[in-house]
């Protein structure tokens, strides 16, 4: 009986720290203005989007879709992420890449919002320089005298 017991408190504890681990591995941002009006000496505040940062692999992403899924670092299970149009994707070293140019297994960090009950990814930042991914193909040709 004390054996399924500790069987389960362990269980318990290895799920807290898989949860509290992929919560300490995304960043969150918040930014907060505050004015006042010097004649009414009223103050408004406004809150901006929540910005969220993760990093994990791409699992599926099939051109023509709306959605990308990441595999996190914490976690096997892929998470769907949406994009839109707005949404931009730049290698190691800054420079634009194409959609097409996404391939499964590729480790990248994203940053993402949270609309309604979907995540919508606004930037994807590959980890390694596109020249990496690109392979060249050689074609040899024989040909019979």
């Amino acid at each position: 009986m004390k054996q399924n017991r500790l069987i389960k408190l362990m269980a318990a504890g290895a799920v807290s720290a898989i949860a509290l681990t992929t919560a300490f591995a995304q960043t969150s941002t918040t930014t907060s203005t505050t004015k006042t009006d010097p004649v009414t000496n009223s103050s408004s505040t406004t809150t901006s989007t929540v910005t969220t940062d993760g990093s994990g692999t791409i699992t599926s992403y099939t051109p023509g879709t709306d959605y990308i899924s990441f595999r996190t670092e914490t976690s096997s299970t892929p998470v769907k992420y949406y994009y839109t149009k707005s949404t931009t994707i730049v290698d190691s070293d800054g420079k634009t890449v194409e959609w097409s140019m996404l391939k499964p297994d590729m480790p990248v960090k994203y940053t993402y919002v949270k609309d309604g009950d979907r995540m919508v990814v606004s930037k994807i930042t590959l980890q390694k320089p596109i020249s990496t991914y690109e392979k060249t193909t050689t074609t040899t040709t024989t040909t019979k005298p």
